[in-house]
């Protein structure tokens, strides 16, 4: 049984997290003070037991020069006993349906380990964003603005707002980044390697074809879970439409293949499948609380 975590059941998921996670202070305790809430929790249920769950935490991400609403996957996690049965399937599944209902129509997630990019590619998430790239050093920020925080994330913002392809930040998010980076000692970041998973495929695509108007090509998209993205669409003169023909320039492209063509993910490489129509980008998440 999936539900939502009440205060009645939250103690489980800091429970969970310690046998999943370790005991990692002072993260845990930044976490669950600043980003957690029951109504973004997920929880898989045997009896009243919590044995998996995930978190939903919300952040505006640049794409095709306007900000659009996510979904942040956090904590996905199941205890050792109950692994192998399908929980965490279930719950993916089921998040792709709250969210859609929620209109939200991107979902990103950070594999902790790299085998999981295999086990998240089987449920339409792609990966769209490489690590390695140092970024800028928050305790440099923090000393040029040592007593004037809103300084400081006005400085933090300008790094990123006009980027396409990225997570922003509000002041809030930036607190919290700040002061878990001070509890680590300020540990130099890099880039993250990430995935992403398209929930509604047609507003993405309505965005693309308003800001690449010169665009015409026709495709058809499917998804195996989220039976509404699968579509039959032309795009042209900035718009997105109904088709049943194909246009002289065809695509077909699974869920999987349209996270990578919309965010722009190494399509130079990739000519055979999207044949020069997705301009290549370089997604960026940074500072996500990993």
């Amino acid at each position: 049984m999936i539900e939502y975590i009440t205060p009645q059941t939250r103690s489980q998921i800091l429970e969970m997290w310690r046998v999943c996670f370790g005991n990692s202070q002072p993260y845990f305790d930044i976490y669950f003070r600043e980003k957690y809430s029951d109504e973004n929790t997920l929880a898989y249920f045997e009896g009243d037991k919590v044995v998996a769950s995930l978190q939903l935490l919300y952040y505006n991400f640049t794409f095709c020069g306007v900000e659009i609403p996510i979904a942040y996957i956090s904590g996905a996690c199941t205890l050792p006993q109950a692994r192998k049965k399908g929980y965490m399937e279930a719950l993916l599944k089921r998040t792709f349906h709250e969210l859609a209902k929620k209109n939200i129509p991107l979902s990103l997630l950070v594999p902790e380990e790299n085998w999981l990019l295999a086990f998240y590619d089987k449920y339409g998430y792609a990966q769209t964003f490489d690590a390695g790239i140092y970024l800028p050093s928050l305790e440099e920020l923090m000393k040029r603005h040592s007593d004037n925080l809103s300084a400081a994330y006005k400085e933090f913002d300008s790094w990123f707002r006009n980027q396409e392809m990225t997570v922003q930040k509000t002041f809030d998010d930036f607190r919290i980044v700040v002061e878990e980076a001070a509890g680590y000692d300020y540990q130099a970041k890099k880039s993250l390697d990430g995935m992403a998973r398209v929930i509604n495929a047609r507003l993405l695509l309505d965005l693309f074809a308003k800001k690449n108007p010169e665009k015409s090509f026709s495709v058809e998209i499917t998804d195996a879970i989220l039976t509404q993205n699968n579509l039959f669409l032309a795009v042209r003169n900035g718009k997105v439409l109904d088709t049943d023909a194909k246009l002289p320039i065809h695509l077909s492209l699974t869920i999987y293949d349209l996270a990578q063509a919309l965010l722009g993910y190494q399509t130079s490489k990739k000519q055979t499948l999207f044949k020069n129509i997705f301009p290549e980008h370089h997604p960026q998440m940074h500072f996500m609380m990993e």
